[in-house]
């Protein structure tokens, strides 16, 4: 047992990641722009590269500052998208996208390691996830349960963006692009917009998945963000499929 200890940092790291990402996801759905997480994300990943080839390597509580600047940056693109082109919003988004994710890949292409350094920003590697990002992650997962809480409102307000930027900004830092894209939107989509189940029912959902993930990762050696998304969406279809405790059942008619 002693030999898989340093499995508690990141199967804490894992199930905190979801209860911060799950409720922001809820709303991300809400607005009707599922994309918009994706592109955040990905600027949060282009300051990360940014600061180890450009800028100042400056970390605040684990993540770069460059990164939190430029997923804030990218969200207050994404609020100037929404009141400036609602109808062709979503084109927008993705345009945001693509160009975060260009400027990436020129950014690593003189460096003979720079696709490693893209993959590790896509896939993360939440096995070695650092104390200074899971406290982070903690805190931030408590203010969110605290503001929805004491102000239910927030999530559909101005401070909603700010608020998700970072909290992006620190999860991917964590866990990488696809990992976060994955938790934000897979449970609140199947069983929020599905079953109709809150929130804190998605989450466990999630952590289920995250944790058969790690095991998976862990007992066959294969990259755990990838491992994240398949055991995750997994863990949602058989809640859907099969009604897992907590989700809907039919009812039936007496004979």
């Amino acid at each position: 047992m002693a030999g898989f200890e340093w499995l508690l940092l990141p199967v804490f790291g894992s199930a905190l990641l979801c209860l911060l990402l799950v409720p922001l996801g809820y709303q991300v759905i809400a607005r009707g722009v599922i994309f918009a997480d994706l592109a955040i994300a990905q600027w949060a990943a282009l300051g990360t590269l940014a600061g180890m080839y450009l800028l100042p390597n400056h970390t605040l509580a684990g993540a770069p500052v460059s990164s939190l600047i430029f997923a804030l940056l990218a969200a207050m693109a994404v609020h100037l998208i929404f009141r400036l082109f609602s109808e062709s919003k979503e084109a927008w988004i993705g345009l945001l996208y693509v160009v975060g994710a260009s400027l990436a890949v020129l950014l690593v292409s003189d460096d003979p390691h720079g696709a490693q350094a893209l993959q590790r920003a896509a896939a993360g590697d939440l096995l070695w996830a650092s104390r200074e990002l899971v406290v982070a992650t903690a805190i931030l997962a408590a203010l969110v349960w605290l503001l929805t809480w004491k102000w239910s409102g927030w999530l559909s307000g101005a401070a909603f963006m700010p608020v998700f930027a970072i909290a992006v900004t620190y999860s991917v830092s964590l866990a990488g692009i696809y990992v976060v894209f994955a938790t934000l939107i897979i449970t609140p989509l199947i069983a929020g917009s599905l079953k109709g189940k809150p929130p804190l029912a998605a989450a466990i959902c999630a952590v289920a998945g995250h944790l058969a993930a790690i095991v998976c990762s862990v007992l066959f050696d294969v990259p755990v963000g990838p491992a994240i998304v398949i055991a995750t969406l997994s863990a949602a279809m058989l809640w859907l499929a099969a009604g897992l405790p907590g989700a809907q059942r039919p009812e039936t008619g007496r004979c």
